[in-house]
């Protein structure tokens, strides 16, 4: 090699060796001096930046050398200052308001407006600039805050002002109640496959706690067709540049202006029904390419957005290569209030260092998000050193405040002395709500059910007293398992039967273990479709009898284990001793005319004959389910598998073994089952669905409590789910032979009632479910139902059946929740 090549490369090695870090840093202001808050710095033809915080204040870390810098902000018209790094250097920066000039076009009266053509050319490019990348790879820092804004000292009994003191607010209850900063390593590949690695992570009010900020919630793409922000909005939200937008939004051209040589057009878009999930603000867009260069957008309750009443994005845009824009910040904004609660907030990402040709592993898209120990451990000096936007002083106040708070709260002394008020015992208590012993230091905690709830009513115990409790103890923090032994004791004053059962639920390796027995006394129905408590209200009060019961002596063991990804299985034995129980008592408060209470035996409601011997059995129980995914995030905590797109598949095999410890039952049952709820349907809800189908075999000896039994129903109220009927017969109809079951339900995540005055500020959700059985007996039962459903779940449905040849109910209102 020649020797002055040797000395440039020798140069070039010690000038990469011993660059230093420069910091820029200073105060972003409009010419009315006012900051110019979370603008955007960035390196021309770099993907190294930072924004400004609330302040207007920001800070930028660079090696030496010579740079161009951009300043920019919405609205602002954009500065460049080119610096020569050798030192730190302050550099404050003024930017005046943009001067968006009208292009020189005859528009006639009644003419289009000249915004659509540029909205339909930027429409036909949204697939383009959807798929222009393939796979990247980039580093995010995620930023989010909330504040309470106002509330009231005190909230139905609740002292608010002592919990506001105790969180470190001001004595107005106003201050920051969430403080979070994240540093990720995110990768992508279409279409949909993203891998996240939490690098660091601080929270305020917390040494152990992990910030909840994520990449992938931040993901906002506004050249899909629809924003599916799930718990924000129960409709998808329609993009401007939607492939449809132009039947949903209006457009206005309010002028364009020259950056970087680029001529951005300033389009204002406008909801045609400010009810519709539309977004309202500024799209700017380039022209000749016709892709987004920033956006300004919010949308408000008017959409029937939940929680909050406001929610701004602003999003920009920058080159990563000749061909290629990508988003260099993304800013939520919020604001809402609440029963006198008011409150607001941003969530705020930086991304940089973008690889948009990255060399990626297939098999790190299983692990969806990693998240290990050590990573909020980093110390204040790191955190000076990486935060791209920097504190305010009331940000630095409130870390300082809230770490004092965290290491008093994480002490035993404190954590005693918490357990001693939360720990005393009140009669109230005891009766509504339980008592509930903790040990927050141990990780031990005792459980007593609430009296009031134990008590209930039927024909065959009269009065019955069923009360139980439990001790749970983490034993593994690591993993977070848990030790939990539980028992419960049960007294008919009617029929004078005392029962006992109880349990434990442990870890066994990477496995669950769990054992159980006693004796009680139980629903005739394994699914137990009506609650004792509805149970007892219509007995008492309607002089109905719908739960029928049997007692049930047993000793149990299941282990259960997740074998790989999305494969789970489990493994049972069962002994048990099953004997028929008849009424002893038929009392209630009220006679209705025509209302008679029937027997126990639902097979024969107005004779009082057994509806099975008294009989042993012991039944081996298999049961596996693969949702058809290996995805996963890793916690300190472990795993959390998630859910595929695809639908659950479940397979059950149950054997009876004659004479096995005096078993009578004798038979083989294999069943299959496939359901997946809430299947994303667009702009028109979600959908789920329910099949079961299952037979017995080689059936020698069965009993009734053996057999298949289905989720009816024959009350005004009842608990909701995705395999429930709404008109079925509770017992009448369960099978020892052959069945085909199916429940398909479908939201329309208020489609229809959002365009109803007054209607629309309930925030119903439009429900149409359709129910089948087949059995034998039984053939080709449907029902139909119809109703709404509100965002807590409550849902009101009118049902009607098909093809009920038994005499049933043929239709009925029915209430119940939904979870």
């Amino acid at each position: 090699m020649k020797p002055f090549l040797l000395f440039a490369l020798f140069l070039l090695i010690t000038s990469t060796l011993f660059a230093q870090d420069i910091i820029i840093s200073g105060k972003i202001i409009d010419a009315a001096g006012h900051a110019v808050p979370f603008a955007t710095v960035y390196v021309k033809n770099s993907s190294r930046g930072t924004s400004a915080n609330s302040e207007g204040g920001y800070t930028l870390t660079l090696k030496t050398g010579q740079y161009d810098v951009q300043y920019r902000a919405m609205g602002y018209k954009q500065q460049n200052r080119k610096v020569e790094l050798k030192n730190d250097q302050t550099i404050n920066v003024v930017l005046n308001a943009e001067d968006y000039q009208l292009k020189e076009v005859a528009i006639r009266a009644g003419a289009e407006d000249p915004a659509y053509a540029i909205i339909r050319k930027a429409i036909k490019k949204r697939k383009t600039y959807l798929n222009e990348v393939n796979a990247y790879t980039c580093e995010v820092y995620i930023k989010g805050l909330q504040k309470l804004l106002g509330a009231p000292k005190k909230f139905l009994g609740f002292d608010v002002q002592k919990m506001a003191r105790e969180n470190g607010l001001d004595s107005n209850r106003r201050g920051i109640i969430y403080l979070s900063e994240s540093q990720s390593k995110f990768s992508f590949e279409r279409p949909d496959k993203v891998h996240e690695e939490m690098i660091s992570s601080k929270f305020s009010g917390s040494n152990r706690a992990f910030s909840f900020n994520r990449v992938s919630d931040m993901r906002v793409n506004f050249y899909e067709n629809l924003q599916v922000w799930e718990g924000l909005s129960n409709r998808p939200l329609i993009s401007p540049i939607a492939d449809n937008a132009l039947a949903y939004y209006q457009y206005k051209y309010l002028g364009f202006t020259v950056e970087n040589g680029e001529t951005i057009n300033k389009i204002q878009v406008i909801p045609r029904n400010p009810y519709a999930p539309c977004f309202s603000g500024y799209i700017y867009i380039m022209d000749d390419s016709w892709r987004m260069q920033s956006l300004g957008l919010y949308i408000t309750k008017k959409s029937n957005i939940n929680f909050v009443d406001t929610l701004k994005v602003n999003q920009q845009f920058f080159p990563v290569s000749d061909k290629a824009w990508m988003p260099a910040s993304l800013k939520f904004e919020f604001t809402g209030g609440l029963f006198g609660f008011k409150f607001g907030g941003y969530f705020i990402s930086i991304y940089k260092d973008y690889d948009i040709e990255p060399k990626l592993d297939k098999n790190q898209f299983k692990e969806v998000l990693r998240i290990t120990r050590g990573v909020n451990k980093k110390d204040s000096a790191y955190w000076e050193q990486q935060r791209p936007i920097p504190l305010t002083a009331e940000e630095k106040t409130d870390y300082q405040k809230k770490a004092v708070l965290a290491a008093k709260r994480e002490s035993k002394p404190y954590l005693d002395s918490l357990d001693k008020v939360n720990n005393q015992f009140s009669i109230g208590k005891f009766l509504l709500g339980g008592y509930r012993h903790r040990n927050r230091f141990d990780h031990e905690y005792y459980n007593f059910n609430s009296l009031l709830s134990s008590v209930t009513y039927n024909t065959v115990e009269g009065l019955a007293l069923g009360y139980g409790g439990s001790f749970t103890k983490q034993i593994d923090s690591l993993n977070n398992r848990y030790f939990n032994v539980y028992g419960k004791v049960r007294y008919g004053f009617s029929n004078k039967l005392f029962n006992a059962t109880g349990g434990i639920t442990m870890p066994l390796g990477s496995a669950t273990l769990s054992l159980a027995g006693g004796s009680d006394v139980i629903d005739l129905n394994n699914h137990e479709p009506i609650s004792a408590f509805m149970n007892t209200a219509y007995t008492l009060l309607n002089r109905q009898n719908f739960e029928k019961f049997y007692q049930k002596q047993y000793a149990s063991a299941t282990i259960s284990k997740r074998i790989y990804g999305g494969w789970q299985a489990s493994a049972g034995a069962e002994w048990a001793n099953r004997k028929y129980l008849s009424n002893t008592t038929d009392y209630s408060f009220f006679h209705p005319k025509r209302h008679q209470f029937t027997t126990n035996n639902p097979l024969s409601p107005n004779v009082d004959a057994p509806l099975f011997p008294e009989n042993q059995s012991f039944k081996l129980s298999v049961r596996t389910t693969y949702d058809f995914s290996n995805r996963y995030e890793t916690y300190p905590t472990g795993r959390r598998y998630i859910p595929s797109k695809y639908p659950t598949l479940g397979l059950t095999f149950v054997k009876a073994v004659k004479n096995v410890f005096g078993s009578d039952a004798d038979y083989n049952l294999l069943s299959a089952d496939l359901s997946k709820s809430e299947i994303p349907m667009g702009f028109y809800g979600k959908t789920s669905f329910y099949i079961g189908a299952g037979k017995f075999f080689n059936t020698k000896n069965i009993y009734y409590t053996d057999y298949r039994h289905f989720s009816g129903n024959q009350v005004l109220f009842y608990q909701g789910g995705l395999s429930k009927f709404l008109l079925l017969d509770y017992y009448q109809f369960s099978t020892g032979d052959k069945y085909l079951e199916g429940h398909l339900e479908h939201n329309f995540s208020g489609l229809l009632t959002n365009m109803i005055p007054l209607i629309r500020n309930l925030k119903l959700q439009e429900i149409i479910n359709i129910n089948y059985l087949s059995t034998p007996t039984l053939k080709n039962y449907t029902e139909l139902g119809v109703g709404f459903q509100t965002n807590i779940g409550l849902r009101v449905m009118y049902g009607t059946s098909f093809n009920n040849k038994f005499g049933g109910v043929n239709q009925a209102i029915r209430i119940g929740m939904s979870f």
